[in-house]
């Protein structure tokens, strides 16, 4: 097996790409990516029959090259439209949720939205299976209003 691969060091180049893509596909900050276009720069040198030094060293250039010119242009034709972009719990903000619990005027009460419960406070009393909107957010606890 290892005379298979010594063989054919391209197809290990080929496989170290499709990984990187595979694992870029959980993190999705095209890091990764510009590894796997090294790797086929890597590839297509070994089937060139460059030696392994070669190889490496084609493997970082097309590496580096990546990461400084084909990461920035493929971020921003991603994200063209996300100017604000909220992530985590500030994407709640603006949503409508439903009061599982009281919420006096001034105290505390609870408001479930898409299956998360959050600790609320409100300026007026939102009694249980209101509607509410989402205004705001500090630490856990949301700032609601009765819609």
């Amino acid at each position: 097996m290892v005379e298979f691969f010594s063989d054919k060091i391209w197809l290990v180049w080929i496989l170290v790409s499709i990984l990187c893509l595979i694992i870029e596909l959980g993190s999705g900050d095209l890091f990764l990516l510009c590894f796997a276009i090294g790797a086929l720069g890597g590839s297509l040198s070994a089937a060139l029959g460059l030696n392994v030094v070669w190889q490496i060293v084609i493997f970082a250039i097309c590496t580096v090259l990546s990461l400084a010119f084909v990461r920035p242009v493929a971020l921003k034709l991603l994200h063209r439209h996300d100017q604000n972009r909220v992530s985590n719990a500030d994407a709640i903000i603006g949503r409508t949720g439903v009061v599982s619990e009281d919420i006096p005027a001034g105290g505390y009460g609870r408001v479930a939205l898409d299956g998360d419960d959050w600790k609320a406070t409100a300026d007026k009393a939102i009694a249980k299976g209101e509607k509410v909107k989402i205004l705001s957010r500090e630490s856990i606890i949301i700032t609601v209003e009765k819609l």
